[in-house]
């Protein structure tokens, strides 16, 4: 992404902004970062932060974007082969149904 790191845009969605009822402000304001992501090309957003990846995600598809946005822990437990059916909400198509141990299931 361009800008990054120290220098990187804000989602809009941090501070308690994702509470604050200025839900138009706060999309209006996020603009900046869908577009930002949208120039990446990047199948997914991953989003380490729970306030992010709620911003990130309504952003996607209050402007029609339609990337998935998941949590960084989804992905790691998708690379440890122990991600739960809860945990499929936001991942995309390619990786919904990919077949990982689920601790329920070998009870």
């Amino acid at each position: 992404m361009q800008p990054n790191r120290s220098n990187n845009y804000c989602c809009g969605g941090g501070g308690g902004f994702l509470q604050s009822g200025f839900k138009e402000q706060r999309l209006e304001y996020g603009k900046i970062k869908d577009d930002q992501i949208k120039a990446t090309g990047a199948d997914y957003c991953i989003a380490g932060c729970h306030n992010c990846h709620a911003q990130i995600h309504e952003l996607s598809e209050h402007y029609g974007s339609n990337y998935p946005v998941v949590h960084l822990w989804t992905l790691i437990c998708l690379s440890l082969g122990i991600l739960g059916p809860n945990e499929r909400e936001y991942l995309g198509d390619d990786l919904k149904n990919v077949n990982v141990f689920h601790p329920e299931s070998a009870l």
